[in-house]
């Protein structure tokens, strides 16, 4: 049991987002660096937005670039990147992106605000994005943002989430994420709505991407655990938040997460040590002390290379 659970590093992308000032694209590469050698699995490196609107992300398609290059490519990371819209998957398309990030919001309010368009206006254009990237011999990961609830409108209906997943799933899609965007989630809800669309389709590969804005970011990842999830979306030192929601506040702690994991007998292989190292990096780069507990308390799980 759980003997395949993949960690999802996020903090290129949604935890520098809301950062006000930009990070060279040398320290990036030496963040980015560390975490190849940890043993994570997947690294987002950016997203392919409008940079005069995310100055943070102007610099991804240089970052996909410089990891596709034979030199730079690693071997056991998957590269991933957020679009929002087709021009973003050209320049995904164009720069060696290995896995596309998509979704869309089961809010209205919040999709406005993020995209522009209605839920039903963005889910329509993300699916004929996701069947591009597939059909581009890509990986492919949509998901549901505000899943679990929404700053603007507050609770969301369990249906409302469904009636979004099971378009997914009709149309081809099997790698499915459900995003805490607001911070909402509480563990009991976590694990009947995951329960519910494991239900749907046994062969979905499901994903988890919460946010710790009430503190139960790890207690619904464990939840997502019980539910059958086995991809963990999180950002070095509790780092990010949506800039698009209500009251933006930091992921689940990288370092965290697979701390709780290791204590659990789960991915003993990753080096913890090495990502306690990478956020504390971060943390000196903002000046400023992160949210991420590991990273102050220390590490009560032994690591043994090899």
């Amino acid at each position: 049991m759980w003997s395949h659970i993949f960690i999802h590093e996020v903090g290129l992308r949604d935890g520098l987002q809301v950062e006000k000032s930009a990070v060279p694209l040398e320290e990036k590469v030496r963040w980015i660096d560390n975490l190849i050698g940890s043993g994570i699995d997947l690294i987002q490196l950016g997203s392919f937005v409008n940079p005069e609107k995310v100055p943070q992300m102007a610099d991804t398609d240089a970052l996909f670039r410089h990891y596709s290059s034979s030199d730079n490519k690693p071997a056991k990371v998957i590269l991933s990147g957020l679009v929002l819209n087709e021009r973003g998957l050209e320049r995904g398309m164009a720069c060696g992106v290995e896995m596309f990030c998509m979704g869309v919001s089961a809010s209205d309010t919040h999709s406005r605000k993020n995209t522009n368009m209605s839920t039903g206006e963005a889910l329509t254009r993300i699916i004929a994005m996701a069947k591009s990237a597939l059909a581009a011999g890509k990986r492919v990961q949509v998901s549901v943002q505000s899943a679990f609830g929404c700053g603007f409108e507050g609770t969301i209906p369990s249906e409302q989430v469904l009636t979004i997943v099971r378009q997914y799933i009709d149309a081809g899609i099997k790698n499915i994420s459900l995003a805490d965007t607001a911070g909402h989630a509480q563990p009991m809800q976590v694990e009947a709505l995951y329960t519910a669309i494991g239900k749907l389709d046994s062969g979905l590969e499901l994903a988890c991407h919460f946010h710790n804005t009430y503190g139960l970011g790890l207690a619904n990842c464990y939840a997502a655990l019980r539910a059958g999830v086995t991809y963990f979306e999180s950002a070095f030192g509790g780092l990010g938040g949506c800039p698009f929601t209500r009251l933006p506040a930091g992921n689940v702690s990288s370092e965290d997460l697979v701390h709780s994991f290791q204590r659990m007998g789960i991915r003993r292989d990753i080096d913890l040590p090495t990502l306690i190292e990478t956020a504390r990096q971060v943390g000196v780069h903002f000046n400023r002390e992160l949210p991420g507990m590991v990273m102050k308390a220390g590490s009560i799980v032994e690591f043994r290379k090899g």
